[in-house]
């Protein structure tokens, strides 16, 4: 399995649809970058957020998710609490090939205000808006801006395809549009 560069990159995305909308460079000016970088494609959040909140008291349960954990915020940024998180979706669509695994990780410009994205993976066959989880680790309000860079993908060819990908599992998050919280 290797890491794919640019060109590789690019080819799927106009030939496969793999990434959707497309910025075939890495654009910088006066926002967090994103597009096609070296080794990977920087991802843009788009400006739907849910933001955890303690209003109602609810408690966090993956199993039995209570929807009232969170608040919904559309806007050109998001400000997300001291120590919280929230939820974001990327603006791209994804169709990832089934002899690709893709890792998501954090962009450093954030990551150095102590805002993390959570590490996790694009498997093989996954089609789909990526729902983020940004963490705001700092004792202040933290500033997310809506259709700029978040976070990088890195992409793996397989050297073969895996035997059972995610759609052929029938994936709790295939085909997920807009923000979608936890599933069981």
């Amino acid at each position: 399995m290797g890491i794919k560069q640019d060109g590789w990159i690019e080819r799927m995305a106009r030939e496969h649809g793999m990434i959707d909308p497309f910025e075939p460079r890495q654009v910088r000016e006066n926002c967090v970058s994103f597009g096609l970088s070296s080794y990977g494609y920087d991802i843009r959040v788009a400006d739907e957020f849910k933001v955890f909140t303690n209003v109602h008291n609810v408690i966090v349960d993956p199993k039995a998710f209570d929807e009232r954990s969170f608040v919904d915020v559309r806007g050109p940024h998001c400000v997300i609490p001291p120590n919280s998180f929230a939820l974001a979706r990327t603006l791209e669509y994804f169709r990832i090939p089934r002899n690709v695994m893709v890792l998501c990780v954090g962009k450093s410009t954030y990551a150095r205000c102590g805002i993390i994205v959570n590490v996790t993976p694009l498997e093989p066959t996954w089609r789909g808006h990526l729902t983020l989880e940004i963490s705001n680790t700092t004792p202040l309000p933290a500033k997310i801006y809506a259709n700029e860079g978040i976070a990088q993908l890195l992409f793996f060819e397989g050297d073969e395809p895996p035997r059972v990908a995610y759609e052929d599992r029938g994936g709790k998050y295939q085909d997920q549009r807009g923000v979608t919280p936890p599933r069981l």
